[in-house]
Formats: C-alpha cells, structure tokens, sequence
C-alpha cells in the first residue's frame, strides 16, 4: 500500500499529487515555490481568487497540463497554522482522501513536508494519514447483488518525506492504518443484521481473530455457564433459540500474568426489549447493539497486529434478547455468577445483566483494571448527545488514563458522577442484593452504577456508547452507520498503559 521516498515529489510521475496549504499571507513558500514557478505564479493567482483555499478541510484540484509530472494536484487547507493539530490534520486528510475515492483514482502521492507544523511531526504526519486513509474510505458492501463491473479503489499510495528517517516514516503509516483497519473491522460486524451475526457468528470471529494473532480463545458453551453459575447472561438468553456464548481472548505480552486489562464488551446481537418490547420505531437498528463487544475485538486486531507489552483479557457476553414462552420476565429475580442476586425490573435493561457476569469472569481470569463498553442507555444521548460517549469510574488514576487514550485517539468522553445515592438507588429491592432498573433519573449513570457494583474494588471505567456507535450522516472519516468508535481509544490505552 505504502512506499516511502526521502527526495522531493515534483519529478515522479503520479496520477494525483496531494499537497498541504496553511491559510497565511498568499505566498508560496519553500519547496512550495518551485511548484508555483512551473506555473509561472498562476497558482497564486488562483489562491487569491479563492480558487486554491487554505480554510480548513478545503479541497482544489488543479491539472498541471505537463507542467509538473503529476497529472493533477490536490491541495488541501488546513487552516491557520496556529490552531493546527493532529485532529484537525487527521480530518483534513480524510476530506481529501474521500474525494480522491469519488474521483476512481488508484494511486496517489503525498508530499509529506507540507502538512508538517511546531505542533505535528512527520511521524504523527504520516499515521493521521494512514489512519485517516483507513477510515475516510470505508464501505460497508451490504448484500445488494454485485455489479460484473470491477470497482476502482485507492490501492497505492506514495509518500515523501525530504527530511525524515525514511523506515520510521513507514512505521508509523503502518501504524496508523493498522488503527484504522482495527476500527473498520468493529464497524463491519456493527453494520451486519442480526441474521447473519448471532453470538455463534461474533463467536467464530473472535476464534479466527486467536488463531491470526495467536491469541488463547476460550468460548464457553451453555452447559459451562451453568455450572459456573452465569445467571445473569442465561437469563437474557433464555427467550432465544440461539445459543449463549462467553467469549475469552487472552493477550501475553509479558513474561508474568500480572497487571492485566480487562476489556469486557456487550454482545447483544438483536434487541427486542424482550417482554418490556420497544416499540416499532425503536426496534429497528438493535443489530447495533452488540457496538462494545465490536469495539473490544476492533482494538483485538489492533493489539494483535502491534503487539504491545501489556497483557490483556478480552471477555465478551454474546446472546441476542428475544421473547418466547421460557423468557426473562419483570419480577422475576436471578442470581448472577458472583452470587449477587438481581430483582429485575425492566428486561430491556438486559446489557448491563450480561456484562454483570462478564465483568466477574474477567476477574476470574486475573483481570486488575477493566474498562466495560455498552451500547448500554438512551439516556446518555439525551445527557450528552451523539458525539460524546458518558463514562463513570471508581478510580480517578485509571480514569486519567483512559480519558488520554480516547482524546488521543479523537473518541471524546465526558464523565457522569456515581454518588453513594446511586448505589443505594441500585441496592434498593426488597427481595434482592439489586434491582437492575431504579428509574428513568438518571438513567445512564444507573445503568453503569449496577455494572460498578461487580467491579467492585477493581479499578474500572464503564464506557456507555449508544449515542456514538453509530451516525446517521457521513462525514470526513466515514459515512453513515458503524463508527467503530472506541477500538482506537481501548488498543491506545492498553499501548500506553502505566502500572
């Protein structure tokens, strides 16, 4: 996909040259001002008319007409270089790249130098390229019958870069486009209906998933759930005809099973609500609702492509939460797998039953911080929208990190508080330890509450991302549907982790 060259672009031959422009007095500069000189000063010209734009995120393509041996060049705004940063650059990126897709080109050329800033290096440069390639071009195919015709995709990309070490250049493009790839796998399960993704189908992805990157995999079976005493996930499952699956990824990446992550993902394949049934309009898009277990093995592919030092377990509750005649009903009261038992009071509120039992098997297998993901409450779009995920923690260090880890990884959160009236309003059933619905006040922090009550001492952050698994509208790095979000934040925690 990537070769890297350490020289200047202008004498390569390439169907598209893409070059940076900062909004400053018009004037190029630099390497900047041979291309202008082939153009005896039109182009110029041109930024004065505005046809060239430095704004931000702006695109003007120009034929060079065989003044430069680039066919067409493609110069990109990145606004004023003061307010200039990773993100923005990231962005500016998949705003080109995008149109380069519309535009069937095969192959293309990035002059590396001119996207450089105080702020941004080559390396962070060349990674929001290759990241922002990854994102900006993904398609979901779908299942409409298939044109004979071949399509024409972005398959070859060149980078210069006149100043920088040419393999750590190439290092970090890999980098960047392994997050990326990482982060459109979660989308591609995320946009698949629930037909053709059940527990048993997100089950043997993750088994693939170990076999690739050497992974242990372990997939309990309903039988092993029994006696383990997984209450809580049997009893979601008790209305399907599909089967339940726990599914364990290990990850070693040192030589003792010590400080381990616990990335613990919700799986609900189809969610109906069960016998608390949503309604017409709400129904449609519950395939979406297994968006943390996507998220969790996202950031598994990426872990397993980079290997990083840290040991992590994955553990992800898998079932889809159906109706029939054996089904989970309100009042009814279960016993989860750390012997807590739960007056259920919504059976709509069934993920965060599920990763009840998920959460204690992750500290069964040695777990010491966690992070939960969930397309968990509607109440969190209605706090904080669909841009931002709510999070809620019993411990501010590990907060820390993973706050870092998401704006690093431009996945924003914003924390909600867990008083000790929440955890009252959690433990307030008269027949059992918890009730796993205590109102629609606060909804979102309820629901992570009742997670927190498993956690228990164990460093965790509980991650609700219903607002932002997926979009309605496209945008710079992606279209409409799956965003994937929260795989980059989850595999750059764990890169960057500090005991």
């Amino acid at each position: 996909m990537f070769t890297v060259y350490q020289e200047k672009p202008f004498l390569k031959t390439h169907d598209c040259l893409i070059i940076g422009l900062f909004d400053q007095p018009v004037k190029f500069t630099g390497s900047l001002s041979a291309v202008d000189e082939a153009f005896s000063g039109e182009l110029t010209e041109l930024v004065k008319s505005g046809d060239i734009s430095a704004r931000e995120s702006k695109i003007a393509k120009i034929h060079t007409f065989g003044r430069l041996a680039a066919k067409h060049l493609y110069f990109v705004g990145l606004g004023k270089e003061k307010e200039y940063s990773f993100e923005r650059l990231r962005e500016a990126f998949g705003t080109a790249f995008k149109s380069i897709q519309s535009d069937k080109r095969e192959e293309a050329a990035i002059y590396l130098d001119s996207f450089i800033s105080e702020q941004v290096d080559e390396m962070d440069a060349a990674h929001a390229m290759s990241e922002a390639l990854a994102l900006s071009t993904y398609k979901f195919e779908g299942y409409k019958q298939k044109s004979n015709e071949p399509e024409k995709e972005l398959n070859s990309v060149t980078v210069y870069a006149e100043k920088a070490d040419a393999e750590e250049v190439r290092a970090a493009l890999t980098v960047g486009y392994v997050y990326g790839k990482g982060t459109n796998s979660a989308r591609t399960l995320v946009n698949m209906p629930g037909n053709l993704l059940t527990a048993t189908d997100l089950a043997q992805h993750a088994v693939e998933l170990g076999e690739q990157y050497n992974f242990e995999v372990e997939i309990l079976e309903k039988e092993e759930m029994l006696k383990l005493g997984m209450g809580a996930l049997l009893a979601v499952n008790q209305g399907s005809t599909e089967p339940p699956k726990m599914i364990v990824l290990k990850y070693q990446g040192k030589d003792d099973w010590q400080d381990v992550i616990g990335l613990v993902g919700k799986g609900i394949t189809f969610d109906t609500g069960g016998y608390s049934i949503k309604t017409k309009a709400g129904i449609v898009g519950m395939k979406t609702d297994m968006g943390g277990a996507a998220a969790v093995l996202g950031a598994m592919e990426i872990i397993g492509e980079l290997k990083p030092e840290q040991n992590v377990v994955a553990v992800i509750p898998a079932t889809d939460n159906m109706i029939n005649g054996h089904a989970l009903k309100p009042d009814d009261v279960i016993t989860s797998m750390s012997g807590k038992t739960i007056e259920v009071l919504n059976t709509d509120a069934e993920g965060r039953l599920v990763l009840a039992d998920a959460v204690t098997y992750a500290k069964h297998h040695g777990a010491n911080y966690l992070v939960d993901v969930a397309t968990l409450t509607g109440g969190v779009i209605t706090a904080l929208g669909t841009e931002t995920t709510g999070a809620l923690t019993n411990h501010e260090a590990w907060f820390e990190q993973v706050l870092e880890a998401s704006y690093e990884a431009g996945e924003p959160i914003w924390r909600l508080p867990i008083f000790e009236s929440h955890k009252k309003r959690v433990r307030n059933s008269k027949i059992a330890d918890l009730n796993n619905s205590p109102g629609s006040e606060g909804h979102a922090i309820m629901g992570g509450a009742f997670i927190g009550e498993f956690a228990e001492d164990t460093p965790w952050v509980h991650l609700d991302i219903a607002g932002t698994a997926t979009t309605n509208k496209a945008g710079c790095l992606g279209p409409s549907g799956a965003t994937g979000v929260m795989s980059r934040t989850l595999a750059l925690l764990v890169e960057r982790f500090e005991k």
